[in-house]
């Protein structure tokens, strides 16, 4: 259950990446409302929406680690009705976090002998969003690789041996560590092939599925070719799981070791992100933090629902806010708080947040269009980020700035996961 990929391209931010892995660990590993298998299964419904066989594999591993039922990675079909029914609001927080109500929270909340407590659902629905912005991550720093794919190694990530993604007792030394070996080593280096994609690899799948594999595969390379056209407001497409109708990965002592049939994890799988309606179309839909914000109203909930994660999710949140940037900036001809502010703004209008003390012409001054482009793609359909798109934008970037953008993006995605779910679950209680 290794994330080394991660953790070397959070590593050129060492603070940050301590406070991650603090979260992560937290939220994995600690004494919380959900059992450990199931919080690793939601990990995997999570990670499915997005296509990310990288998380979803890894989380597989560490479900059957944690005694996970083996037959429950055939698919929803094979899980408790109670896990299967937090399908809807996986579906809804990946895509479009806006249409989540209060009735969703409540029909979780009294579905007789199926049904959540309020701390088991907010310790779910932290594990959804942080999953689903971490899958941004992923992508947007190329760590998908899956050669099966024609992975793309984006970013290049760098070689550091067998580090353990949930080891946060480790601390600074551990992160000082790996900034120190990510600027000894070249930029132009490629990450060794960790432990996990070792094995994957192994595995040869040989079923009646491979040619129509080979004919779906084909459809994503197109899909993925008309990608690296979405406007800013444009694209409502969604690519096909080029793997539909494969197993579970099974090795030699027939334990499942891991999914090439995403599908399995999730339903509706062509539900996906669409542009939020504009403010002159429909007034009542936009989110106004000045009415529901973090600060003021979503951290004390989720504090005092599921102990102390509120905290490290504040402090994570606050961490990204404080990364320098002031080279990033000054080639945008700005402040780096005036640029980061555009970044996260930018991305909270895009699931329908606003600011009333904003002023959204800033954002077009700010951000350049290839930028935007990128920055919504991996926001809001992060397995459509492809190699064009990526060489156009990054071209006057250095390779931590790279990175402080994906982490804003990741940071930002899963606040504005967070502020609707908990803005429901208030209406409910309410």
């Amino acid at each position: 259950g290794r994330l080394e990929a991660v953790t070397q391209q959070m590593g050129y931010h060492p603070q940050y990446l301590d406070s991650f892995l603090k979260t992560q660990h937290y939220l994995m590993h600690m004494d919380g409302p959900l059992p450990f298998d199931c919080r690793h299964y939601i990990a995997i419904m999570a990670a499915a929406r997005h296509q990310c066989r990288y998380l979803v594999n890894l989380h597989v591993l560490q479900f059957l680690r944690a005694g996970g039922d083996p037959q429950w990675l055939r698919g929803l079909e094979f899980i408790p009705p109670k896990l299967r029914n937090l399908n809807e609001i996986n579906k809804i927080l990946a895509h479009r976090p806006w249409l989540i109500t209060k009735e969703h929270i409540e029909k979780l909340l009294k579905i007789s002998e199926w049904s959540w407590s309020l701390a088991e659902l907010v310790h779910a629905v932290v594990l959804l969003a942080h999953c689903h912005a971490l899958a941004s991550f992923v992508f947007g720093c190329g760590c998908e690789q899956d050669e099966g794919l024609g992975g793309r190694g984006l970013l290049k990530p760098l070689s550091l041996g067998n580090q353990c993604f949930c080891e946060a007792t480790a601390g600074n030394s551990y992160s000082q560590e790996l900034l120190r070996i990510n600027r000894k080593r070249s930029l132009d280096s490629c990450m060794e092939l960790d432990s996990l994609r070792e094995r994957m690899q192994r595995i040869q799948v040989e079923t009646e599925g491979r040619d129509e594999t080979r004919l779906l595969q084909q459809d994503r390379e197109e899909g993925e070719g008309q990608g690296a056209e979405v406007g800013v407001q444009g694209g409502t497409e969604h690519c096909s799981d080029p793997s539909a109708g494969l197993s579970p990965l099974a090795d030699t002592d027939g334990v499942v070791t891991g999914a090439t049939n995403l599908a399995c994890y999730m339903q509706d799988p062509d539900f996906g992100y669409q542009d939020f309606a504009r403010r002159d179309e429909d007034q009542t839909q936009v989110f106004r933090v000045q009415d529901y914000s973090w600060e003021d109203h979503g951290f004390s909930l989720v504090n005092r629902l599921y102990s102390d994660i509120g905290h490290l999710l504040d402090e994570k949140f606050r961490m990204v806010d404080g990364l320098q940037s002031s080279a990033m900036a000054k080639r945008q001809g700005c402040e780096p708080s005036v640029f980061k502010r555009g970044i996260w703004n930018y991305i909270h209008c895009m699931f329908g947040i606003r600011y009333d003390d904003y002023d959204y012409a800033e954002v077009n001054q700010l951000l350049e269009r290839m930028l935007k482009v990128y920055i919504k793609t991996v926001t809001c359909y992060p397995e459509k980020t492809n190699s064009e798109m990526f060489d156009r934008f990054w071209k006057q970037f250095k390779h931590s700035e790279k990175v402080h953008v994906n982490l804003l993006i990741l940071e930002a995605r899963m606040q504005a996961e967070l502020l609707y779910a908990l803005q429901a679950i208030t209406q409910y209680m309410i």
